[in-house]
């Protein structure tokens, strides 16, 4: 019988050696790609209003595509005074998407003024595995902290400079790759996500 293969919607080399990895420790003989392996599929528009939504649409699209099982997560920094926000708008905040530095100066401008026992705010994701048959489940993972004023270290991405998880004296961009992973919100997620991944194609 041959290996089932599962789609990973990103192009994200690190992003599928971590669930690789977690798939792996969870005893799941599995082909695990990215999206890359399908070049001519298009990007889906994530259009949800939560990061639920968000993985489902784009676990769903990879399926339906390819005809596989495919796993997609969505994640944000979602900061307690702001309501959770900027929670899906996480990779967009200052306006344009992706550009790190323009986000983070923007929320650390607006929080500005809070005082550090209420900057309270967690790392939130949710992956959700599909089927081509329309199969769905979704998880999610957090990782809780507090945001420095000023960012600190140069490991990681996004918000990672500014939240420093609970018991720890150091930023998420301050932890080396493998200290992250363990505590991870993604990490969380994808490790909660493999035993379903194991029921449906175990």
């Amino acid at each position: 019988m041959s290996t089932q293969r599962l789609v990973l919607a990103t192009r994200n080399r690190h992003k599928v050696t971590e669930l690789r990895a977690i798939l792996t420790e969870a005893g799941l003989d599995v082909e695990l790609v990215g999206a890359d392996a399908y070049p001519d599929i298009p990007d889906v528009r994530e259009t949800g209003v939560t990061f639920a939504e968000n993985a489902l649409l784009k676990a769903h699209a990879l399926a339906r595509a390819t005809g596989h099982p495919a796993v997609a997560d969505d994640s944000g920094l979602c900061v307690d005074v702001l309501g959770g926000a900027p929670g899906i708008f996480s990779a967009r905040w200052a306006g344009r998407h992706g550009d790190d530095k323009a986000n983070l100066d923007l929320l650390l401008a607006q929080l500005s003024d809070i005082a550090a026992p209420h900057r309270g705010a967690h790392f939130a994701c949710a992956a959700a595995l599909a089927l081509p048959d329309g199969t769905e489940h979704v998880v999610e993972g957090r990782l809780e902290g507090t945001l420095r004023t000023t960012p600190s270290g140069t490991s990681g991405f996004g918000y990672d400079p500014i939240l420093q998880p609970h018991g720890d004296t150091r930023t998420c961009a301050e932890l080396t790759p493998a200290e992250k992973n363990a505590i991870s919100h993604r990490g969380h997620a994808f490790r909660a996500l493999a035993p379903v991944v194991k029921q449906f194609l175990g």
